[in-house]
């Protein structure tokens, strides 16, 4: 007979210091607040599990000023709850509890309880990465800045031997950005190094077509999110004539269920879709946004949302999970001062599992 558990939860903010200021075309970031969630049952003495809810300033659907307070009435309410030890089982409960406006919450519940019934060792799910130690190859990111610092940026991520490079574009002039990219392309042909650029949705729907145009000229691998979401009319057009392979990010930020997504996916048709747990409502959604991609023959890969690296462990066992193959945009644990110490480490481009390492854990949740 299945035995069903109860757990008790606790949730702490943290916040992330940035080695440098982080420039987004939202604003420039030097702190990131996130949340970890501890859970723990008499069913799995002496262990427990750690998630991380980490909503984006900007850019979540929960990222509103009283989240904890909000956070901490869902987790009482979950405390009620009696949980099936099957994984797909678990999930599929999570899942019912109706968190849609909550996504990063649901995805840190996950990890926590997920971890919980592993074991406690920080494994979420089975896959490749943690067990057999195969590392995810990642893309290296150039943030936004004066041209001087992206420059320097650049420097660096082709001396650490990344050969995919995914560079922020929209802080600075134009015609500097292609200067940059121009810079890599003269002495790295595009089978050497494979360029991305992100444009946060900087350009405007009148001029994208040009400035499409224009970065075709440096052999371009795709662009994230030319113009803002919610102008599926205009992304359509701009992917099915743009010179570059157009890839969506915060278009699929709030849709939900598969009839919806698979419209979206049909009516913009893009070439690539880009994949956030953290804003898309954790691990059954993101596999649905995957699912979806392969009935359309549409591209994907895996991005974290500038979590800590509790919450980037999760998204890369995900990502192993689902067998995604493309460079994953899963740099991000070398960014903060203070990110918690784990085995993951990275180097010639990739991101490693070194069981050989130990998690840290912050003593608020040990």
């Amino acid at each position: 007979m299945i035995q069903l558990f109860k757990v008790k939860l606790s949730i702490s903010t943290y916040a992330l210091n940035f080695k440098f200021k982080a420039g987004t075309s939202r604003g420039v970031l030097e702190e990131k607040l996130t949340y970890f969630i501890r859970v723990t049952s008499e069913k799995f003495p002496g262990i427990f599990g750690v998630g991380e809810a980490g909503p984006l300033k900007g850019l979540s659907k929960d990222d509103v000023p009283d989240f904890l307070e909000r956070a901490n009435r869902i987790l009482t309410l979950v405390e009620k709850l009696e949980f099936h030890p099957n994984q797909e089982k678990l999930l599929s409960q999570v899942d019912s509890m109706g968190l849609q406006e909550f996504p990063s919450l649901q995805f840190g519940l996950e990890m926590a309880l997920l971890d919980l019934i592993n074991g406690g060792e920080r494994r979420i799910l089975a896959n490749d990465f943690f067990t057999s130690g195969i590392p995810i190859a990642i893309n290296g990111l150039v943030w936004m800045g004066g041209k001087a610092f992206m420059e320097r940026q650049i420097d660096e991520k082709l001396d650490q031997g990344y050969n995919c490079i995914k560079m922020k574009i929209g802080a600075i002039n134009f015609e500097q950005e292609c200067a940059l990219l121009g810079k890599i392309r003269s002495s790295f042909p595009k089978n050497k190094i494979s360029i991305r650029v992100d444009a946060n949705g900087a350009f405007s729907p009148q001029n994208a077509m040009e400035k499409l145009k224009k970065l075709s000229q440096f052999d371009i691998h795709s662009i994230e999110q030319p113009i803002q979401p919610g102008r599926a009319k205009k992304m359509a057009a701009l992917c099915k004539d743009s010179p570059i392979p157009i890839a969506l990010d915060e278009e699929l930020i709030g849709i939900h269920g598969w009839k919806q997504k698979l419209a979206l996916i049909e009516t913009i048709k893009p070439h690539f879709l880009i994949l956030k747990p953290t804003l898309l409502g954790g691990i059954l959604a993101t596999r649905e946004w995957v699912d979806i991609a392969s009935q359309t023959n549409t591209g994907w890969w895996m991005t974290s949302a500038l979590e800590s690296n509790i919450g980037l462990n999760a998204i890369a066992q995900l990502t192993s999970a689902l067998k995604g193959t493309m460079p994953q945009g899963l740099g991000t644990g070398q960014l903060y001062h203070n990110n918690v110490e784990s085995p993951l480490s990275i180097s010639e481009g990739k991101l490693f599992y070194n069981k050989n390492l130990d998690w840290k854990i912050p003593e608020t949740l040990t």
